[in-house]
């Protein structure tokens, strides 16, 4: 009886022990996931026109000139005013 009792509470102990284990695996692949994520980590460039940083993915950019816009009306008086071909 008592090394059936003894066994059971061995086993409890590994089973929680392992439990523990695996929590504390999942909240680490959660937090590299969301690390992963983050938008901080983007490529960002600068509008030639007002000087803001954004996201590359978001910019628009010039072929022409090679220029980075945060928008289209930036680029379209940027290149009134500093257009190549003039």
């Amino acid at each position: 009886m008592n090394l059936l009792l003894i066994r059971l509470i061995i086993f409890v102990i590994l089973f929680l022990a392992g439990f523990k284990l695996y929590r504390l695996y999942r909240e680490w692949r959660l937090e590299q996931e969301r690390r992963d994520d983050l938008p901080g980590e983007r490529q960002m460039v600068r509008c030639a026109w007002c000087q803001v940083h954004v996201p590359e993915d978001e910019a628009l950019r010039d072929k022409r000139t090679e220029a980075w816009f945060c928008c289209s009306a930036h680029r379209d008086r940027f290149l009134q005013e500093h257009d190549p071909e003039a």
